[in-house]
């Protein structure tokens, strides 16, 4: 693929083969990669992305988010035509900064029409709430990012500016890392500039934001929830900078300050990263239908008690008719001329702009000023015409271009035509740079690199195919300078304490939950496709009967006694995200590993606890995502036509197991590394307390309802055995059961050990003891010790069931066969388990309004779609 962003030219360079990349800059050429090393390359780059659980959209589709599309070979600019692009970016920086202290101060450029006040006060973007707010430090403008483009002659040219919510920093950074470790050998060669210091900056710019006289602000990354399309930007940053990410569900403004609320009480914050548009940021004072902002935070920033990075109102500055008028702007406000060019553009708020505008619509690309502006009136404009937030005239039909002139002519102050510059490569597509800046020390320091996005050409009578991002390569000639120092000699810095908010606790909880339910599903099916594997051609044997009761046992439309308010099964509303999709019931055992949609199932879980993950992304180690991956891979791989769908006598195989051994240990091998990495890698604070309580509580929930599935009904010894050794195996207990009990066996050594048994880690004793030490070491929410209290007492009670229960009286069947004193001794149990979980739910997790997602698209974001509950 031609590279349409590189330097078109630079010293000493050699032609690069047809179509192939330059890699003639390098200090030894014959390092090059070839076309088989990049090829492998790829793949490498696709799976490390897959590892890290980099995607890009909404999970709000059977499909889910979409994976993040990366090409190794990078976009290499050199260093001469780097620093001058750097220029030019501190200067637009500069300018922008300056038009948005006019706009929210003195006004000037409205008041001495340098500026027509439509394009301004018009703009949905222009917060009347926010004009006069103050601002600390020299810029108000804190980050900024600019799209640019090469135009026809190699020049860089300015396509948009994004100084509203920037997205794309924590991407740039993936990127890096994923093509320096892909591309070892030429990155370590090179010498490439680095792009850290400019997050080192950005934190030490949110310092710089605080509210006079703090100095150690506590900071926050204000997401806009896990359904963004830029979700994975949000949590990548908030880990870079070390800021936790909150919701605007948990924070509150109280006494004109604004607070974090945590399960133990509130912390004061200082500084808010927001990724929230200005509008949403707070419903009394600008848009009362926004539930993601946080109600009187406009109030909080009058006092002066709070600074917002960027500043409410700063979505103005990306109006296309601001655009239009940027180039006149830079004589008066800087005294120079635009170093960084854009497309020559005309607001159609000028009579004479206007009127040149309609007189080439055929070779315009028309821009609305605000997202969301019809195209035309009462007709469908072609796909191949339409690009996002913009229309290319000369795509359009002649009625197309009527309908648009008199909607132009309707409403003018709303609509901007630009030259065509942006180049398209009939064999290579299109592409853009994005570059970031940041204000420090008063000044704009701008990333040695970038995020480049490149749209390959679609073939004839195709859809636009998604673009691919690049990493940005600067090259220099000397080694690039370390960052200024984030660790010093200052024995006065502080640990700031950061509360744990409800609703990460929860997600948490639940993560443990999903984990611990995925993990005893694929050990209940490996158990039972062990046996399906060897009975299921004689259903009337032992082992047949055997198999089924253990496939009975797993029936996912069962009703299965799991605790807790769990909002991935059940919204609000009493209805789930997965409500209205089929729920036949069924034994086949691949449907119970691969039914993504249904709960109980494998897959179910295994998606549950991913959105659990990406929800705490923050508070995960990174090594988290390499075993998640793994299960989305295996369930991916089996999805396939199931192999033993007609065995070879041919008959039907309803079970359907199959090939599902391997998959199965897969699995298992990907839940047990979760396990482990949360048992070894998490600081042991609040949140892996909830994390802990959660998987305990299901562990021991798995337990009784195993046993109430298995062993309450007295079947032949023969059956029997075969059934309890099943059970066994599914709680990892089989090799202490025959080690204790070499001679004879039998159900109640069997209940001795699944409950009573307080040194195996598989046994219900064993779960309430390490729930008990979990819940003494959670804070206590205010006024919440009294129903804590009453937690511990409902496990001590079961605990104190758990040691009088007669393990030989309760398996005494009936005339029926049934042993109905061990189904009530089991459900006792269970209810007093499933009352500690929803206790815990009422008292330590918040439960907000289900809110609709903000789904940010590249370059804009906006409000999308309804969105399950927070974290589900």
């Amino acid at each position: 693929m031609t590279d349409l962003l590189s330097s078109p030219a630079m010293p000493g360079a050699a032609p690069s083969a047809a179509g192939g990349p330059d890699w003639s800059w390098l200090p030894d050429a014959s390092d090059a990669p070839t076309d088989g090393d990049l090829a492998r390359y790829r793949a490498h780059t696709a799976r490390l992305l897959a590892d890290h659980g980099v995607s890009h959209g909404s999970d709000d589709s059977e499909h889910g988010a979409r994976d993040w599309r990366l090409d190794p070979v990078p976009v290499v600019v050199h260093e001469q035509e780097w620093a001058a692009l750097d220029a030019g970016l501190v200067q637009r920086a500069e300018l922008l900064d300056a038009v948005l202290a006019d706009l929210y101060g003195p006004q000037l450029l409205l008041r001495d029409d340098l500026l027509p006040p439509a394009v301004v006060l018009g703009h949905p973007g222009f917060l009347r709430a926010a004009h006069g707010l103050p601002v600390r430090g020299s810029r108000r403008l804190v980050l900024s990012a600019t799209d640019l483009s090469r135009d026809p002659a190699g020049a860089w040219t300015v396509v948009a500016d994004r100084t509203q919510t920037p997205a794309g920093a924590g991407y740039a950074m993936e990127d890096r890392r994923v093509v320096a470790r892909v591309l070892a050998g030429v990155y370590r060669q090179a010498p490439i500039q680095r792009i850290g210091p400019f997050f080192h900056a950005l934190r030490l710019a949110l310092r710089e934001a605080a509210p006079e006289g703090v100095e150690e602000p506590r900071v926050v990354l204000l997401t806009s929830g896990p359904y963004s399309t830029t979700a994975f930007d949000q949590a990548y940053l908030a880990s870079m900078l070390g800021l936790p990410m909150v919701e605007g569900s948990d924070l509150v403004v109280r006494d004109g300050r604004l607070w974090a609320q945590g399960v133990d009480g509130a912390e004061p914050v200082d500084v808010v990263l927001r990724r929230v548009d200005d509008d949403l940021c707070d419903p009394l004072e600008l848009r009362a239908d926004s539930r993601l902002g946080v109600p009187g935070l406009v109030r909080a920033l009058r006092a002066g008690s709070v600074g917002v990075v960027n500043p409410l109102g700063s979505a103005v500055l990306e109006s296309p008719g601001l655009l239009a008028h940027l180039p006149r702007l830079a004589q008066p406000v800087l005294g120079q001329d635009l170093a960084l060019h854009a497309p020559p553009a005309y607001w159609c708020g000028d009579e004479s702009a206007r009127a040149h505008v309609l007189s080439r619509l055929d070779r315009m690309v028309m821009v609305p000023t605000a997202r969301g502006a019809t195209p035309a009136r009462g007709r469908a404009v072609r796909p191949a015409a339409q690009f996002p937030g913009q229309l290319r005239g000369w795509l359009l039909s002649r009625a197309e271009r009527e309908d648009l002139a008199d909607r132009i002519l309707a409403h003018p102050e709303q609509w901007v035509g630009q030259e065509p510059i942006e180049p398209w490569d009939a064999e290579a597509g299109s592409a853009q740079l994005r570059t970031f800046s940041v204000a420090h020390r008063g000044a704009y320091r701008v990333m040695r690199g970038g995020l480049a996005r490149v749209t390959p050409a679609p073939p004839p009578g195709s859809a636009e195919p998604s673009p691919v991002a690049k990493d940005v390569w600067v090259v220099s000639s000397e080694p690039d300078n370390p960052p200024d120092p984030w660790v010093h000699g200052d024995a006065s810095a502080q640990r700031i304490p950061t509360a744990l908010s409800p609703r990460t606790a929860e997600n948490l909880f639940w993560m443990g939950r999903y984990a611990e339910r995925a993990e005893g599903a694929v050990r209940a099916l490996r158990a039972a496709v062990d046996r399906w594997e060897d009975y299921h051609r004689a259903p009337g044997s032992v082992g047949g009967q055997a198999l089924a009761a253990l496939l009975a046992a797993l029936d996912v439309n069962e009703p299965r006694a799991w605790a807790g308010r769990d909002p991935g099964a059940r919204g609000a509303d009493g209805e789930g995200r997965d409500a209205g999709r089929p729920q036949a019931a069924t034994t086949d055992l691949r449907t119970q590993l691969l039914e993504r949609w249904r709960p109980g199932t494998v897959a179910w879980s295994v998606r549950r606890l991913a959105e659990a993950s990406a929800a705490v992304r923050d508070q995960l180690s990174q090594d988290t995502w390499l075993p998640l991956a793994s299960m989305e891979r295996a369930l991916a791989d089996a999805s396939g036509p199931d192999p033993g769908s007609v065995d070879r006598a041919g008959t039907s195989g309803e079970a359907g197991a199959t090939g599902m051994g391997p998959v199965l240990d897969r699995l298992l091998e990907a839940l047990v590394a979760v396990a482990g990495i949360s048992a070894e890698s998490m600081v042991r604070d609040a949140g892996w307390r909830f994390l802990d309580a959660g998987r305990r509580i299901e562990r021991a929930l798995g337990v009784l309802e195993s046993l109430d599935r298995t062993v309450t009904t007295r079947r032949s010894d023969d059956v029997d055995s075969l059934v309890v050794e099943s059970v066994l195996l599914t709680h990892e207990s089989i090799l202490t059961y025959r080690r204790r009990n070499q001679s004879r066996a039998s159900v109640p050594t069997v209940l001795d050990l699944l409950l009573a048994d307080g040194s195996n880690p598989r046994s219900l004793a064993f779960q309430l003891e390490r729930l008990r030490e979990d819940l003494a070491a959670v804070p206590t929410p205010p006024g919440a010790s009294e129903s804590l209290d009453q937690c511990a007492r409902l496990l001590q009670d079961l605990a104190d069931l758990v040691t009088e229960v007669d393990t030989t009286a309760v398996t005494l069947p009936s005339a029926d066969g049934r042993r109905d004193r061990l189904t009530d001794v089991l459900e006792s149990m269970r209810w007093r388990l499933r009352a500690v979980a929803e206790e815990l739910n009422r008292v330590c997790f918040t439960h907000p309004t289900p809110s609709r997602s903000y789904a940010e698209a590249w370059g804009s974001s906006r409000i999308d779609h309804e969105a399950p509950e927070p974290g589900r």
